[in-house]
């Protein structure tokens, strides 16, 4: 066995996690929780997942849940780049035997591998994330499908790793929060196979990706009325940043990004091959509508009373607290092609065009005739304005400037597909613009 005494082996950027930190006084919580009595609250951020509208279907519970903050630990649980050893690849088993190290096994070939041995770091949080269940994982998400559910149970084949990722924080201001991909398992080793895509660095050090890849893009701007989406690029074991690969789990690794970094900026995406995060900071959410805001809108929306142009019966969103089941007798629908809202009825169906099909009254455009339902998960928004616009062909309705963000902006979809999606349900957007200007009809007297 080699050993090479290297402190920055497995990072170039191990130096930016490196300064004077102090003890924690908060730990990893869920919205509600707060710090200690007597202790301040520090907020690094929040993570929601794409797709849920504010709340898994099942629920939120635990460590399963559509939104997570991330806030300062007791105690710094980080980890950070030690030392390198060369070990023959038989006897590695024996190497990493030893629970209290973390450390990434790189198995070169069947007779060669590399062990880098990560050494406790006092200034930095380390929280994971994936699909399993285990302790050492702090927020655990499944698959997101259409629709807001999530695959469940042991037959539902998943495409997220089981330590899918892991995020750094720095415990002292301005708490910069930076992505890896892969998380320690519960011996707190990350170990990258002979198939998985590896090499070493011009300098000697090590780095890798794991199989099905974690993507970030940045978007441009920042997440405000603003914002562009940017570049997606996928992030390394050591939290380099590469170019796609030609597919999600080629072995060729893209060429290195070196003008660009792993560091979490508001409105930053993720994604687990399965599931997108969307990261907010602090200051961001500031900007961002409360739900006090979206109820005041939903009220503002009633009270104008609306009508059906047809009926003429008075239209009404349902409030948030009922759910999303069947909709409500009052619930206003929309012709997605045209934007003409309506209440419920029965006629004008093309079934030749498909079951959904129908042709408004109004313009004769023939298309998908939705319910709409109110965007309820306000992170998810860049503004607190008006809830003008709904998304094709789910129906959901949101701000023009948030609507028309995520109209533009592509969602990694299974191997090499992008595809624009609505961020409350997940539903693929369609049509030119993929969402329409609500054309509501006042009260006639």
């Amino acid at each position: 066995m080699v050993l090479e005494g290297n402190p920055e082996v497995g990072s170039p950027r191990t130096s930016d996690l490196q300064h004077t930190g102090n003890k924690g006084s908060c730990l990893l919580s869920s919205p509600g929780e707060g710090a200690q009595p007597g202790e301040e609250l520090i907020k690094y951020g929040e993570l929601i997942v794409l797709g849920y509208n504010g709340c898994l279907a099942s629920g939120d519970k635990g460590r399963r849940r559509s939104r997570l903050a991330l806030s300062r630990r007791p105690h710094a649980n980080g980890v950070k780049p030690d030392v390198m050893h060369h070990i023959s690849t038989p006897l590695i088993s024996k190497a990493l035997s030893n629970r209290g190290q973390h450390s990434i096994s790189y198995t070169l070939s069947r007779s060669h591998s590399v062990i880098v041995e990560y050494t406790h770091d006092s200034d930095t949080d380390m929280f994971q994330i994936g699909r399993s269940t285990e302790n050492m994982i702090d927020f655990v998400v499944t698959d997101t499908s259409p629709g807001g559910s999530a695959a469940e149970g042991p037959s539902a084949q998943s495409t997220i790793s089981r330590y899918a990722c892991r995020i750094l924080c720095d415990r002292r201001p301005p708490y910069t929060a930076r992505i890896y991909a892969a998380g320690f398992d519960a011996s707190s080793n990350i170990f990258l196979g002979e198939r998985a895509a590896k090499w070493r660095t011009p300098d000697g050090l090590m780095d890798g990706l794991t199989t099905n890849g974690v993507l970030v893009m940045h978007p441009a701007g920042g997440f405000s009325e603003d914002s562009a989406p940017g570049v997606w690029r996928e992030i390394s074991v050591c939290g380099n940043v590469y170019t796609l690969r030609d597919s999600r789990s080629a072995q060729q690794r893209g060429k290195l990004v070196e003008n660009e970094s792993n560091v979490l900026q508001d409105g930053s995406l993720i994604d687990l091959c399965g599931a997108t995060l969307l990261w907010r900071t602090p200051a961001g959410l500031l900007r961002a509508p409360t739900l006090k805001q979206l109820e005041a809108q939903r009220q503002e929306a009633n009270a104008a009373r609306p009508q059906c142009p047809v009926g003429l019966s008075t239209l009404a969103f349902p409030s948030p607290a009922r759910g999303r089941t069947a909709p409500d007798k009052q619930q206003p629908w929309v012709y997605v092609r045209c934007g003409h809202v309506h209440g419920y009825h029965g006629w004008g169906c093309r079934r030749e065009r498909g079951p959904q099909e129908r042709e408004c009254p109004l313009c004769r455009l023939v298309g998908p005739y939705v319910p709409l339902w109110l965007g309820q998960e306000a992170g998810l928004c860049l503004d607190p304005g008006p809830p003008s616009h709904a998304f094709a062909p789910c129906g959901h309705v949101c701000s023009e400037k948030t609507a028309r963000y995520w109209a533009q902006t592509p969602l990694p979809h299974g191997t090499h597909a992008f595809h624009a999606a609505c961020p409350f349900c997940g539903a693929w957007l369609t049509g030119e613009h993929g969402c329409v200007r609500l054309i509501f009809q006042g009260p006639l007297d």
